[in-house]
């Protein structure tokens, strides 16, 4: 379609005297061409927004417009008026031109002016296509140009650039109108034409722009500038996409520059590509004053230059990343304007190093990106640990769409924006995973509990690089697999691990206080008895505690496997502290229930919870061999010192009977060995529901232990049987070892050697003679080898053989046969010497046996 341009007052027209070889270029000005241009341009009001400025500007430029071959009457008597060109011949016969002229104030012969200047204006453009390589040749047709009624004007050119439609390149040549021979290709979409239009854009294949002129290729007749809409370009454009590029050039700098208010106005207004060819103008015109002056010369007009200068690109490069910064979240409204921030980035690189210019373009763009990105994160909902346990887990998952949806943007509408240079949708990824690890050490500071550095580790290790977000289908193929990992700074992941590990110790740490609290609400307080699980009394606390713990160690295997051996050994640590806590606190408890029999059965209960909660942890000795060992040694500690309560509860209990044993009233009565017995049946009910390895321990113990006693009553000669009364002791002392021996038994007691020992006994004592009682020496010696003359002595004396050469000559035996048994070295077991004997005051009784040998008649 045929697009309206405007002109301003003052500028050169293109004449008939246009160098040959040369199209679309705006001849030099003249010294009062440029001051008309600078006074017609001061007149243009810089004010308003964008919109109002170009809406001015248009007004006061004339504007050609088809009317039917005839001069459109403008009623208003000015020299810019508006006139007609129509019959434009079609599009496949080769380029045309739109004809801008300018009104002359006499009224002459509107069909001898509209002749003349056709034929001049055909005239000069034809002597310009015969030596122009580009020129062109219709196929198989005439070249037809036919215009309206026109004013007595010359033919000029308007400011806007030349933009030709995709479907006329393949057959025509491009041409510029700018003074600039650098031009950069930019792969990707056409963007759309901008008011006012100065930019100049072309596409072409790249078979299209190698091939050679061909014959037909020979003349061109006329050059109309026409502009095509996007919507009709579009689909065009976009099809043979893979195979086009554009390219644009920079239009013609100013020679003469807009006041600097006006073009800080423009910047403001976001009129481009007008105020940076106004702020090239002033740069060249600062760099002629310092060329003029010198290298080390200066002046305060400069001076002022200079810092003006300074002022617009500053303002200039703020604008800019303004709207780079904004590209996502205004995508359509600044989709055109990126266009022209990419043409001027790149202009400025060429120009880097020259006077007056700024550096770092591409770097400030990054910048204004990586912006743009903070602001959207920001942007993203986020409740206090007040409003929402979830605040971080939602506000996570919101993040990660926030970030499909700026990247979706970048890839559908920002990237046609931007030369190829810019790879602008691999700078938003890497700018990307900047931005979110920032966010996320922001984010860190907040977090204080375990969920939280669980929902920040899962996002980043996998939820970030998932489909979730940047392995989204909607972002394929462009973001390559290996782009999506969040990268972050130095130790920033290990600085999280850190605290996920700390903050799981101390909620292990709280859990395993609750389970305290928790024992002693259910069953401490209220004297609850335990329950009977599988024969042995259960507690719940080693399962409360192994399974929070294993809960805690699968939750970190699906984050990572490293992790999850770190958060093992961390735990395992903490749970190490465990057992003497609980021991405080049970022994605090149970110190008020000591003669109770709720007593003895809770410290049953804890040995078997404790008992089953170390096999829980042995399965986690090859990834924490240490943390497992010392937690090992921690539990038996406990399960020793609870047994070695029991036994001395135990122990305490029984010591008043025992110490009556070997008495005139345990000869007379069996009150006491009855209530010994008692305790023993007792706790043998309790071993029952214990695990079988700490019930065999306890009941060895407490096995030696009343055997022990027993004897030891037998070695303090608190009584002697006098008148025959050692036949009633003897049979009272086995019918109690029998007795003794089925309890043990049944208690699965493994100390079996210490049966026999009160049948050795009780037959000495029971014996009438010496020589029986000889007799009965060497059964005791061989399984009990450690027993000494004073504690035969103390048996003697409880049997009544106090003194008298009797008693020496067993005492003699007794040396004898022990001298040839410790020549056999037969010492398995350590009875009596455990047993301190009581000391016979009696003078006659330790007489030496020589001193009764005079005494003795011979046999």
């Amino acid at each position: 379609m045929l697009k309206t341009y405007h002109t301003r007052k003052g500028e050169n027209a293109l004449s008939d005297e246009q160098p040959e070889g040369v199209t679309l270029k705006h001849k030099p000005s003249t010294s009062s061409q440029v001051q008309e241009k600078a006074k017609g341009t001061e007149q243009l009001k810089v004010s308003g927004d964008r919109s109002s400025y170009l809406a001015e500007k248009q007004r006061r430029k004339p504007v050609f417009m088809p009317t039917g071959g005839r001069m459109a009457d403008n009623g208003r008597g000015e020299a810019d008026g508006a006139y007609d060109i129509s019959e434009i011949p079609p599009w496949d016969e080769g380029l045309h031109t739109m004809e801008t002229m300018e009104n002359s104030r006499s009224q002459i012969n509107v069909k001898e002016k509209k002749h003349g200047v056709i034929v001049s204006f055909r005239g000069s453009m034809r002597r310009v296509g015969e030596k122009s390589p580009l020129s062109l040749k219709r196929k198989g047709s005439k070249n037809k140009t036919e215009t309206g009624n026109i004013s007595d004007t010359r033919v000029h050119p308007p400011p806007s650039d030349l933009l030709q439609s995709p479907k006329n390149q393949k057959s025509q040549p491009s041409h510029s109108r700018t003074q600039s021979d650098s031009v950069v290709h930019l792969g990707g979409e056409l963007p759309k034409k901008r008011e006012p239009g100065r930019w100049s854009f072309r596409m072409g294949s790249k078979k299209e722009k190698t091939a050679p002129p061909t014959p037909k290729q020979e003349q061109l007749e006329v050059v109309t500038e026409i502009l095509i809409s996007a919507e009709v370009r579009t689909p065009e454009v976009t099809a043979g996409a893979l195979e086009e590029k554009w390219a644009y050039t920079l239009p013609e700098i100013p020679l003469a520059p807009l006041s600097v208010m006006q073009i800080y106005k423009l910047i403001e207004m976001e009129v481009l590509e007008e105020a940076y060819l106004n702020l090239l103008s002033l740069r060249l015109e600062f760099q002629h004053d310092q060329k003029a002056l010198g290298e080390e010369a200066s002046s305060v007009e400069l001076s002022h230059k200079e810092k003006d200068l300074s002022l617009l690109y500053r303002a200039l490069w703020n604008k800019l990343t303004d709207i780079v910064r904004q590209s996502c979240a205004l995508p359509s409204r600044n989709k055109e304007l990126l266009v022209l921030v990419a043409c001027i980035i790149e202009e400025e690189e060429k120009r880097e190093g020259d006077l007056g210019g700024m550096v770092g373009w591409r770097k400030a763009w990054r910048e204004a990106v990586q912006e743009g990105l903070k602001d959207t994160l920001k942007g993203v909902h986020l409740d206090s640990h007040e409003q929402s346990t979830s605040w971080l887990a939602v506000h996570l998952g919101l993040l990660g769409k926030a970030i499909v949806e700026d990247l979706e943007k970048v890839k559908i509408e920002l990237v046609s924006s931007y030369p190829p240079s810019f790879n602008v949708f691999e700078t938003y990824v890497s700018s990307c995973h900047e931005v979110v690890g920032e966010h996320l050490k922001g984010l860190l500071g907040k977090v204080t509990e375990t969920k939280d550095y669980h929902a920040l580790l899962d996002f980043i290790i996998h939820r970030y690089q998932s489909e979730k977000v940047m392995g989204s289908i909607s972002l394929q193929p462009e973001l390559k697999e290996e782009q999506r990992t969040l990268t972050l700074d130095g130790d920033f992941l290990d600085q999280i691990k850190t605290g996920y590990c700390s903050q799981l110790q101390a909620d292990v740490r709280s859990s395993l206080d609750k389970v305290i609290e928790l024992e002693h609400e259910e069953m401490w307080k209220d004297s609850r008895k335990p329950d009977i699980d599988e024969d042995l009394y259960n507690s719940h606390i080693h399962m409360d505690i192994w399974t929070n713990i294993k809960g805690k160690f699968q939750a970190t295997r699906g984050l990572d496997v490293n992790l999850e051996q770190k958060v093992m050994c961390t735990c395992l640590d903490e749970l190490n502290k465990f057992p003497r806590r609980f021991e405080s606190a049970f022994v605090e408890w149970s110190s008020t229930v000591l003669d109770s029999p709720l007593w003895a059965i809770y410290h049953v209960t804890y040995i078997n919870s404790f008992s089953a909660l170390k096999e829980h942890m042995e399965g986690y000795s090859e990834s924490c061999p240490q943390q497992v060992e010392q937690l090992g040694k921690e539990v038996d500690g406990l399960i020793h010192r609870l047994s070695q309560a029991l036994v001395e509860h135990f122990k305490t209990d029984v010591k008043p009977f025992l110490r009556r044993m070997m008495t005139r009233k345990w000869l007379s009565s069996d009150e006491d060995f009855q209530q010994l017995a008692k305790r023993v049946e007792t706790l043998s009910q309790q071993c029952k529901h214990m695990s079988p390895q700490h019930a065999q321990e306890l009941v060895s113990e407490v096995h030696y232990f009343v055997v022990k006693e027993y004897i030891s009553q037998l070695m303090k000669n608190n009584y002697s049987c006098k008148n025959r009364k050692n036949e009633r002791a003897a049979s009272k002392m086995s019918e109690q070892w029998g007795e003794l021996r089925e309890l043990f038994q049944e208690m699965n007691s493994e100390e079996n050697w210490l049966y026999p020992m009160g049948d050795h006994l009780s037959k000495i004592v029971g014996q009438k003679t010496k020589s029986e009682i000889k007799n009965n020496l060497k059964p005791l010696i061989d399984d009990y080898p450690d027993i000494g003359k004073k504690h035969l002595s103390a048996v003697l004396y409880f049997r009544g053989m106090i003194r008298g050469r009797e008693r020496q000559v067993i005492l003699q035996k007794l040396t004898e046969l022990k001298r040839l048994h410790s020549n056999a070295g037969n010492m398995q077991h350590a009875f009596f010497t455990e047993i301190q004997p009581a000391v016979n005051t009696d003078c006659l009784a330790n007489m030496p046996f020589s001193c009764f040998s005079v005494l003795i008649p011979e046999s």
